[in-house]
């Protein structure tokens, strides 16, 4: 049985007491076993600032590009291994396992390729050198410059490979060394990514560690100049937001949580467009891709009155040919949620569902091809309809995270805007719409309710990679019960392991201080 091992203050250290057990969620079959105790993180969180962090503020912005390229590498020319794990551990198809793993290591050489364009330099101009006063001479610039502390990073377990490369990304870029602390039941991809970087001599001493088991009191040790990133559910995040050195040392706090992310059918929809099939074939992959287990899924599929069951009717069609079962077996499109106490979760919400709505898809025998009698944490795509949705609760209030989405008609765009943002803020709203009006009412109405709007037009219908995929070039978060967070964007990622100075005094001197 392999023992996962945590890396922190440059050696791995296994934890002693009783470990916590990963299985494969298809069998439930043991994998590895996973423990912390008795590691010192207040050692291990002084050693990444003190080495790590003087370490990388002595590179350049294009220097410490290099590392993250060197990092894609490691993670590419490991592809198919980490494949497997992600197949074993996850319960992920391999198309599933790459979009994981492909993920890390595209947003790291994202980041390598942005960092050529940052150059030479040490710290970041944040706009133009403002004029003070009546002479030109006293000027204020504001700039951003690393932060002197550590990036805590406690990632989701549907995304082990891409929440480790899309965080560690802009932190190292911007300069902060990391520690990475993935879910433990699904760490053994995390774990042996950390394990190549590792072995492959590409950081620093101190720049990354990894906490391969529950935190302790980890975050017990946060100072005011380190940050604290987290993907997770809201009450979590609400937890953390309360801890001690949180409230009373104001450390950055980030935060990607629930999120109802709606796909929105245009009134002017023909259902013989490439639009409306662009908006079928989006719905119905963002439903079952992981398992449902995205946090960019689609939970909620508005579409004019006219038209909602049809789309209904298209969507259990496509739904029906999806195969579930342990993701190695032949024809498996779409395998088990990751772990015992996320199936009980999909359960308990599918059942308040059906409380306000109607099933339309999912009530029948499952039957898991390749998987053992009774054994698996498998569930079969599940479409609901309400037909009244203005006089519904529990779709607008409760994400189900796993293959499970709700057909709703409206009557008018502006209808569809309000029952769009009842969900309280979202990383992700998509709009599928040829007609301008169209567009713009309910693009720009939903707009300040998310962090990402993806319209997708007949034009661009087989050009869009869905609204599903988080690309680094934009913003992902999203306000209100999606954690009111921000990360990538471009270099808008590295704000948050930045602290922003305003710089006032002589032209002539502040540019040549900050050329460099």
């Amino acid at each position: 049985m392999k023992v996962l091992a945590s890396y922190v203050s440059g050696a791995w250290v296994e934890g002693k007491g009783k470990p916590q057990t990963l299985v494969n969620p298809a069998n439930e079959e043991p994998l590895a076993h996973a423990s912390t105790e008795g590691i010192d993180f207040g050692a291990a969180l002084a050693f990444a600032r003190k080495k790590g962090g003087a370490a990388l503020r002595a590179m350049t912005y294009g220097e410490r590009g290099e590392l993250l390229r060197a990092m894609s590498r490691v993670i590419h020319g490991n592809r198919d291994p980490l494949l497997d794990l992600a197949m074993a551990n996850g319960g992920n198809t391999r198309s599933d396992a790459k979009f994981d793993v492909d993920g890390a290591s595209g947003t790291l050489a994202f980041y390598a390729e942005l960092a050529k364009e940052l150059g030479g330099r040490k710290v970041l101009l944040d706009g133009d050198a403002v004029q003070l006063a009546r002479g030109p001479r006293f000027v204020g610039q504001h700039i951003l410059s690393p932060r002197r502390g550590v990036a805590v990073h406690v990632n989701a377990f549907n995304f082990p490979a891409w929440g480790l490369g899309e965080k560690a990304a802009c932190a190292l870029l911007a300069g902060m060394p990391i520690v990475v602390k993935p879910a433990t039941s699904t760490a053994i991809v995390a774990h042996r990514i950390v394990e190549l970087i590792v072995e492959a001599k590409i950081l620093p001493e101190g720049a990354l560690s990894l906490v391969a088991g529950p935190p302790g009191d980890l975050l017990d040790h946060l100072t005011g100049e380190d940050v604290l990133s987290f993907t997770g559910g809201g009450s979590t995040a609400a937890a953390l937001r309360a801890g001690a050195p949180i409230v009373h040392d104001s450390v950055r706090v980030n935060v990607e949580a629930d999120s109802l992310n709606s796909a929105v059918l245009g009134p002017d929809a023909d259902a013989s467009s490439d639009t409306y099939n662009a908006f079928l074939r989006d719905v119905a992959r963002d439903m079952t891709q992981k398992t449902g287990q995205k946090c960019t899924a689609i939970r909620r599929i508005f579409a004019p009155r006219a038209l909602a069951e049809q789309v209904a009717e298209d969507l259990r069609s496509r739904l029906q040919d999806v195969v579930v079962g342990d993701p190695t077996a032949d024809k498996v499109t779409m395998g088990p949620v990751a772990t015992a106490s996320q199936l009980r979760d999909v359960r308990a919400g599918i059942e308040r569902l059906a409380s306000e709505a109607k099933r339309l898809l999912g009530d029948g025998p499952l039957s898991p091809v390749g998987a053992p009698a009774g054994k698996g944490y498998f569930v079969p795509p599940t479409l609901f309809f309400i037909d009244r949705p203005t006089e519904a609760q529990h779709v607008h209030a409760h994400e189900v995270f796993g293959p499970v989405a709700t057909v709703m008609p409206y009557d008018s765009p502006s209808e569809a805007v309000a029952l769009v943002r009842r969900g309280g803020g979202g990383l992700v709203t998509s709009v599928y719409a040829d007609d301008r009006a169209a567009v713009a009412e309910l693009a720009l109405g939903i707009a300040s309710a998310h962090g990402r709007v993806v319209v997708t037009s007949a034009k661009i219908a087989d050009q869009t990679p869905g609204p599903g995929t988080v690309l680094p070039h934009s913003i992902h978060g999203g306000p209100g019960k999606a954690g009111g967070g921000e990360e990538l964007g471009g270099v808008r990622g590295l704000g948050f392991y930045s602290q922003r100075t305003a710089i006032q005094g002589d032209r002539a001197i502040l540019e040549a201080v900050l050329a460099s």
